[in-house]
């Protein structure tokens, strides 16, 4: 919280942001949704960031006041556990979901944060990753679509259910950290064989941190993905810093209108329209 309020914001905690709560938690689910409700309804609340990831989120899922949010949309940026919130509240109100940084994860951690990303999701610019961000070609070509996305194994632990993402149709980022190669494959698998990569318009893959198997090729999960997506006839990238990542967060605007240019050694993601409108006064 302090470095963000280096940087020049006024943050406030939540009022069960930092409590426990039994068995894990920081407070009950009812507690959670007010804290979240509140935020969003809040005039003086500019955006929201999430303290960290982990486990729970599926428990707001239910309660989620979408008429409200609907009513005073603004920045929420998260991922991991995240995910599934950030997606049902996409598909059901048209909300940007910021797949971010977040407070103790990456703003506690010394270039936890790729700044340059951030200030322009908050503040009406437009975000461009490349290769500085790790990002790197698997499959040349070029795609657009909406950006949409977030971490493989909240996607696909939500098949099955009235929150499942709608991810078909859409240039997907997916990203994930200490999964095996092979648990990577069978989350694939569970996505395709759902038809959840349909009309798919390209693949970005994360960092995918600690996701290789000890004494592996280092290459594997890449085969992998090369293996599974073969008949997707889309560019392919991978290695973008986006939310489990070794540093320099970068923050992607989920459901924009977004590029990904693969064809030299230049790789580039770029977001065409901008995820927020900041009233003239506040520039």
């Amino acid at each position: 919280m302090e470095v963000l309020r280096q940087l020049g914001y006024e943050v406030v905690a939540a009022e069960h942001a930092l409590g426990k709560y039994a068995p894990y938690f920081s407070a009950s689910t009812e507690e959670r949704l007010a804290d979240l409700h509140g935020a969003f309804a809040d005039p003086n609340v500019a955006a929201i960031l999430c303290t960290r990831g982990g486990y729970g989120s599926n428990y707001l899922l239910e309660g989620l006041d979408l008429d409200l949010i609907r009513a005073h949309p603004k920045p929420f940026f998260a991922y991991s556990d995240h995910t599934a919130i950030q997606t049902w509240l996409l598909d059901q109100t048209g909300l940007v979901s910021f797949h971010g940084p977040m407070v103790a994860a990456d703003f506690a951690v010394e270039n936890g944060v790729h700044l340059e990303s951030f200030r322009a999701a908050i503040s009406g610019g437009l975000v461009r990753a490349g290769a500085e961000q790790g990002l790197r070609m698997l499959r040349p070509g070029t795609a657009r679509g909406i950006l949409y996305g977030g971490c493989l194994s909240l996607l696909t632990a939500s098949l099955g259910t009235r929150f499942a993402p709608r991810t078909e149709g859409k240039l997907l980022f997916l990203e994930d950290v200490g999964a095996k190669p092979y648990q990577i494959d069978r989350m694939l698998r569970q996505m395709i064989l759902a038809g959840k990569f349909e009309g798919a318009r390209g693949f970005i893959f994360g960092e995918m941190l600690e996701c290789g198997s000890r004494g592996a090729d280092p290459d594997l999960l890449q085969q992998v993905i090369l293996r599974l997506l073969e008949p997707f006839r889309v560019p392919i990238a991978i290695g973008l810093h986006s939310g489990h990542v070794s540093g320099g967060n970068v923050t992607l605007p989920f459901g924009t209108d977004a590029e990904l240019v693969l064809e030299s050694d230049q790789p580039l993601l770029h977001v065409l329209e901008r995820a927020v409108t900041v009233p003239r006064h506040a520039r």
